[in-house]
């Protein structure tokens, strides 16, 4: 119940982050619309809200909430937004937005090489005629700002290899495989479709340079968010963990992917990752740690405020920590101990990356006298604090 109650709230902030309501305050809109107007001007190089053209109203709303509320959503850089957005939109086949978007992500820092590897990527996922049309779009911008093509080759695999390295990631994506998913075709052709999977798909596509797999498996899922392949979601939302991405940097990026592929598409993708979320991790496999800390005693209220901002943050948007229960020695408060619980080792290692994880830790570098971390076994796995 308590592990329910952790994942509505999630959903609530991530609602609330990306709804508008009429309770919004005159300070909140001016904050709505300087960031639309700032990242509408690193993106693209011109101004946002001009109120121009031959639909200003629409233009108006459509600006402030993509790039004024849902850039905001989520812990995502804007390479990685503009990434998810061109892989969004060559799926789509929405050529003209792609094209824009496509010299926006060049604009903050995406590489040549990483913008054709996101076409690319979409080629098992929407065929080799589609994934063309967006790559000639992308050719077209590279041409625009004198890039040299063809782009440097990125392809790893030989004919000899490209089974055993496709197996190597699928085995990494899907421990266990999925040899079970094509069983029972007419001619025994589910045994050639799972070839076809292991040595194209992963073997050839996800091996290529220029994205880590963590990139890749990110943007495979944008694209099945946007087709609303629902069993895929599913198996991919366990590959996008296993290879170390978080549900909270999966929620943001089904967010990013909102504008383009409305309410019900999102709401279906973000839906499968609640799913998946709620369902409960064996106690067996938490992390458990105390970290015994002392603080300069003039430095103690300074810290306290750092601790509580941190503390509160990671519990209220990290679903994988489960218990950060700091306590002070009442006759030493300079001396803290954190109880510390993490669903598994993959939320303590994603938690150690989270932005309000990095705040706390370099803000207090100057402040924490010494550290110890004491990796402890329950006696009672699972045991919750009332």
């Amino acid at each position: 119940m308590r592990y329910m109650k952790k994942v509505i709230r999630i959903m609530a902030f991530v609602l609330a982050s990306i709804l508008p309501t009429m309770a919004q305050t005159v300070d909140n809109r001016m904050n709505r619309i300087e960031l639309c107007k700032q990242n509408y001007r690193t993106l693209f190089g011109g101004e946002a809200l001009t109120g121009q053209g031959t639909d200003p109203e629409m233009m108006d709303i459509l600006q402030k909430f993509i790039f004024g509320e849902v850039f905001q959503t989520g812990d995502l850089t804007l390479r990685q937004r503009e990434m998810i957005t061109c892989i969004t939109l060559a799926t789509m086949q929405t050529l003209p937005q792609l094209k824009a978007h496509a010299g926006a992500a060049l604009n903050v820092g995406v590489t040549p090489e990483e913008l054709r590897e996101v076409m690319y990527l979409t080629a098992p996922f929407i065929g080799f005629p589609k994934m063309l049309n967006a790559v000639g779009v992308v050719n077209e911008v590279f041409q625009e700002r004198g890039i040299f093509l063809p782009l440097k080759k990125q392809g790893v695999v030989t004919e000899s290899n490209r089974h055993e390295t496709g197996k190597k990631i699928q085995n990494k994506l899907y421990p266990g495989g999925i040899a079970s998913a094509m069983e029972g075709l007419p001619g025994d052709m589910g045994k050639d479709v799972e070839q076809f999977l292991t040595d194209y798909f992963f073997g050839e596509i996800y091996s290529r340079g220029a994205l880590d797999l963590q990139t890749r498996e990110l943007l495979g899922y944008c694209v099945l968010a946007t087709l609303e392949a629902d069993s895929q979601l599913h198996s991919h939302y366990h590959g996008n963990i296993n290879v170390g991405n978080t549900p909270e940097m999966l929620t943001a990026a089904v967010i990013q992917c909102l504008p383009y592929i409305g309410f019900p598409s999102a709401i279906k993708a973000l839906g499968i990752i609640r799913k998946e979320y709620a369902s409960p991790v064996p106690a067996e496999k938490n992390v458990v740690r105390l970290s015994k800390i002392i603080v300069e005693p003039s430095q103690l209220d300074a810290y306290n405020v750092f601790l509580k901002e941190e503390i509160e943050a990671s519990m209220r948007l990290e679903l994988g920590v489960l218990t950060l229960y700091a306590a002070a020695e009442k006759d030493a408060p300079h001396r803290v101990t954190i109880l510390e619980i993490y669903a598994d080792r993959s939320a303590y290692e994603s938690h150690l990356k989270t932005p309000h994880f990095q705040k706390y830790k370099q803000g207090t570098l100057s402040m924490v006298r010494n550290l110890e971390l004491v990796d402890v076994n329950p006696l009672i796995p699972g045991l919750k604090i009332k």
